[in-house]
């Protein structure tokens, strides 16, 4: 039964019997609560705020730490990606030299084999015409002497090789 209670007659009224209403025990309970419970729960609490502070210095070294690691990978990055594009620079002058030093060759090489076309073709002109002098030479020859029996008599003949070994001597 509580300290209170309701009557049948319908009204509140107040029970003052201490073992009827546990008032006894609740004060002990209070009382020991009282005596033994701030030392146990504050050495519990205590020891809470201590590992608390702990964890709270741990996290603030390693923010700091982390913030200092941050910072470092930030100036390699910067640093690394100063390198890469000093690379890629690099990398298209190199490339840019490599296609002018090869256009370079191609236009030559092209020269090189015009002038061997021409050179070719002036030498095989040159031994055609002289094929061709011969050749005609040849002919004109074959044709003087056909005609040329017919056309001298033997005085005639006779002073033409005296006066052919003349000049062949005179040379």
């Amino acid at each position: 039964m509580t300290c209170l209670s309701i009557f049948a007659t319908g009204g509140f009224g107040l029970n003052l019997n201490l073992f009827e209403t546990n008032v006894l025990n609740l004060a002990v309970v209070i009382f020991g609560l009282y005596k033994f419970l701030p030392n146990f729960l504050g050495g519990m609490l205590e020891r809470r705020r201590s590992s608390i502070l702990v964890d709270l210095q741990d996290a603030e070294e390693k923010l700091v730490s982390s913030s200092k690691d941050l910072e470092e990978a930030r100036k390699e990055l910067a640093a690394a990606e100063q390198k890469a594009a000093q690379i890629r620079t690099d990398c298209k002058a190199r490339a840019e030299a490599i296609r002018l030093e090869s256009e370079k060759r191609t236009v030559e090489e092209m020269a090189r084999i015009k002038q061997g076309a021409a050179s070719d073709l002036n030498a095989e002109a040159s031994r055609v015409s002289s094929e061709l002098r011969r050749v005609a030479a040849q002919l004109a020859i074959e044709k003087a002497l056909i005609a040329l029996p017919g056309k001298l008599d033997d005085k005639a003949q006779s002073t033409f090789v005296s006066q052919s070994i003349k000049n062949l001597g005179e040379d």
